[in-house]
């Protein structure tokens, strides 16, 4: 395609660019003749590769239209795990539901043969929903390929851009093209930069999304109003592709079943089967002993070809075949955590191409929030990896690096957090996983099973493709033509950019609520509007929020069984993403999520008790919840009694009027000015980020008990405070304090008399005197440590005092 529109301008945009490439690797030494001879022989590969591409699409066209068995309906799970125990043998059994088990699934069933996937956890449960959410060929693999003349890396970014384009393609619901901005701050790299991303676009050929292009300082703080203006020379924005990556791999996995797959999550491989082959007198792999995870039953599935595509558990399944194999697999960590949106604009990412550590940061818009990460660090293997506070705070570190001062980067606003296992393969003379490459390796064991390892998310379906040419090759399975290249997946077939529209018209949702669910289901989304309850209200018709803030609805849950999902994190992690883009608003749906699925699925109140308590424990370890509470209570050695808690909550809870869980400024000047106190606002705010630990602009439970949790250890370190403090509990009038030096100066109020006298008066009229000195010293800062819990009780002490107001008092009202 580029061929035909570039005419004179592109070929000698290519003859430019590459001379300056090589004559930079030295690789090219001659003149311009030299590198347009270069450039026009990389166009005619170009040429060639777009003529084969649409030669193989002919030839698949030709083979006419696919079964699909089950396109109305869904078998159950219960159906699948039967069809999984009563057929005699499969064609290929493929262990493993990410990605690429998923994609092996597809392509297996679509070549007519007969296919089963088994995931001991859910669908896309591990690495396949914990990534960047790109579809990307690799800029920073690119740059290595041309630095090192690698051709191997250089190929796998051309499959990765090829597969892209594809991808983009065939899920147009759950994928689209992003611009990314690269922010230059140095002259020199302007034109550097700009020739390692024109080179992008180049290798990505005709299957190039949109051209990139170079941005003054001004218009690149024009699209990118956040961004740091200090030295700031100019940006240039390249596009790569952006998806929703669970829903992803569950629209993979379901195409798969409605072309026949039998596919079962939570079904565990016990131990492989073995026979002996009557030619060779050698062991070969003939199945799989199983294990339903919910029931504890097992059975024996029978299969010609057994498929290893476990991720980072690669290793596991190997050693299961043969305990003398060697490692394949080095896994690496990558963390991600999600902040609000407004940090970034809508629809425009952030690369930081070069960490303070070398690696390289994504700050991208996703889902209306805003997504940053990775890190890249080994790791050991695990079902449930942790998210740790120190990769958090050095993402957040290298986000501040690119941000305006004006935007204060906040460790409260991280409002989820996780991380991945890459399945990296192993080079024996590598010394750290950022050097490795993500390519992938396709190997059979003596026993005859086919392992899948490596790879990136972007390549899933030419990495299946291999995968089952080496199986049918390996084990002589009838199968036909590979069929994956344009095949479309779950939703994607009906899916239009107006779709959302008819959803608002035929059903009555909210225009949010339609454009989610026309972006997450495609075509299906129809199905999940008829489940859909009436609200009671004049608008919406239909469309009962999970919570709030966010546009899931009840029905979705209904659906997410029918889509295999067997728990209550299924629901939150990978059937919608509340998980993922905020834990707090995840455990505020769970008791709803719970309640909906025990009706579906007929569980006790005691499976309804597990259920919840496994999702909170999933948000708490894996999705950034420990990290942010042990960042709270970090320095806290001491406890309070459960009779303090209970009134330190009943103390807070007068000022949380609504139970949010927090409060606000707002919420302590209504208190405030109920007693007819008067505060600086700025001195309140002041107040507040003194016990405001994770800077997130409000005070939560945790944080207001820190508060007394830490004072008797500052008492305990400055014991000429303890008076001070015992005298502002019991009424002080005025207090003036020096950390400095230590000493604390009392004035007892002349009007009020001594001290003994002050304590036995309990008029209001008394309060506010005393309060009104109070006041003003806490606006003033001579009460410091605890200012708000000192301001907070002294209020609690207003409202009891004033005791209730009557109806006829208070003007009536609702």
């Amino acid at each position: 395609r580029w061929l035909k529109k570039g005419s004179g301008f592109v070929i000698m945009s290519g003859i430019t660019l590459l001379q300056a490439l090589m004559a930079f690797r030295k690789a090219v030494r001659g003149t311009l003749i030299g590198g347009g001879a270069v450039a026009a022989a990389f166009g005619l590969s170009q040429f060639f590769e777009y003529r084969r591409n649409q030669a193989r699409l002919a030839y698949v066209e030709a083979e006419g239209p696919l079964k699909m068995p089950f396109e109305e309906r869904l078998p159950t799970r219960q159906e699948q795990l039967a069809t999984l125990q009563n057929m005699p043998e499969f064609d290929v059994l493929v262990v493993g539901g990410g990605a690429t088990g998923a994609g092996c699934a597809l392509d297996a069933v679509t070549r007519n043969l007969k296919t089963a996937l088994v995931e001991r956890s859910d669908f896309s449960s591990g690495t396949s929903s914990r990534s960047t959410k790109l579809i990307h060929g690799g800029v920073r693999y690119l740059q290595k390929a041309i630095m090192n003349l690698d051709y191997e890396q250089y190929m796998m970014v051309k499959e990765a851009l090829h597969e892209r384009a594809n991808l983009l393609d065939i899920a147009p619901h759950l994928s689209a093209p992003l611009p990314i901005m690269l922010p230059v701050y140095k002259w020199w790299q302007l034109p550097y930069y700009w020739a390692g991303i024109k080179m992008y676009d180049l290798v990505a050929g005709s299957h190039c999304l949109k051209s990139s292009y170079v941005l003054s300082k001004s218009k690149a703080l024009e699209l990118f109003p956040m961004l740091k203006k200090d030295k700031l020379v100019g940006a240039i924005v390249y596009y790569d592709g952006q998806h929703n990556d669970s829903r992803m791999n569950l629209a993979i996995a379901l195409a798969a079943a409605r072309h026949g797959a039998t596919i079962a999550n939570y079904t565990e491989v016990v131990r492989l089967l073995k026979k002996t082959d009557s030619a060779t007198g050698k062991e070969r792999v003939c199945g799989a002993r199983c294990r339903d995870v919910i029931t504890g039953q097992e059975f024996d599935v029978r299969a010609k070809c057994v498929i290893n595509a476990t991720g980072p558990f690669t290793d596991s399944l190997r050693k299961m075949d043969n305990q003398e194999t060697a490692k394949i697999c080095q896994p690496s960590a990558g963390v991600h955590i999600v902040i609000p949106g407004y940090y970034s604009p809508d629809n425009m990412g952030l690369l930081d191409p070069a960490t303070s550590d070398g690696r390289v940061i994504f700050f991208l818009p996703w889902e209306k929030m805003t997504i940053a990460g990775t890190t890249d660090t080994p790791t050991d293997v695990t079902a449930h990896p942790i998210p740790m506070e120190e990769d958090i705070n050095f993402i957040l570190s290298e986000v501040r690096n690119y941000l305006s001062p004006d935007v204060e980067v906040r460790r409260g606003d991280v409002l989820a957090a996780w991380s991945g296992i890459r399945p990296l393969v192993t080079d024996p003379n590598s010394k750290d996983t950022q050097s490795i490459c993500r390519n992938h390796v396709v190997g059979i064991s003596d026993s005859g099973m086919v392992t899948i390892a490596g790879g990136k998310w972007t390549t899933y379906r030419a990495m299946a493709e291999e995968t089952i040419d080496a199986a049918v090759k390996e084990h002589k399975l009838p199968a036909g033509p590979n069929r994956t290249v344009g095949l479309m997946l779950e939703g994607g077939k009906d899916w239009t950019p107006t779709l959302y529209i008819r959803l608002v018209q035929d059903y009555g949702l909210e225009n949010e609520v339609a454009q989610h669910l026309a972006a997450t289901y495609g075509g299906r989304a129809f199905e999940v509007a008829k489940m859909a309850q009436v609200t009671g209200k004049r608008w919406p018709i239909v469309g009962k929020r999970l919570v709030s803030e966010f546009p899931y609805i009840e029905s979705e849950v209904i659906y997410a069984i029918k889509e295999y999902a067997c728990t209550a994190i299924d629901v939150i992690a990978r059937r919608t993403r509340l998980g993922f883009l905020n834990v707090q608003a995840a455990d505020e749906a769970l008791p709803r999520i719970v309640e909906i699925m025990a009706k579906q699925l007929d569980w006790s109140e005691q499976k309804k008790k597990e259920e919840l308590e496994a999702a909170k424990k999933f948000l708490h370890q894996e999705m950034g919840y420990k990290a942010r509470s042990e960042q709270l209570t970090k320095t806290t050695e001491i406890t309070l009694t459960p009779q303090e808690v209970a009134r330190y909550k009943k103390r807070f809870y007068k000022f949380d009027k609504e139970s949010k869980g927090f409060i606000t400024t707002l919420d302590v000047q209504q208190v405030l000015e109920k007693l007819s106190i008067q505060i600086d606002e700025n001195a309140l705010h002041e107040i507040l980020n003194e016990v405001d630990l994770n800077k997130n602009g409000q005070v939560e439970l945790d944080e207001f008990l820190q508060v007394f949790l830490c004072l008797p250890v500052y008492l305990f370190i400055c014991p000429s405070a303890l008076l001070f403090v015992c005298a502002l509990l019991f009424y002080p009038v005025s207090v003036t304090y020096k950390l400095d030096n230590e000493l604390s100066q009392y004035e007892w109020g002349s009007r009020l008399g001594v001290l003994g006298r002050k304590l036995s008066i309990s008029h209001y009229t008394t309060w506010a005197l005393e309060t009104e000195q109070l006041m003003s010293a806490v606006q003033r800062g001579h009460i410091s440590d605890s200012r708000l819990a000192i301001l907070m009780k002294a209020a609690e002490e207003g409202l009891d005092l004033r005791g209730p107001v009557s109806v006829d008092r208070s003007g009536g009202g609702v």
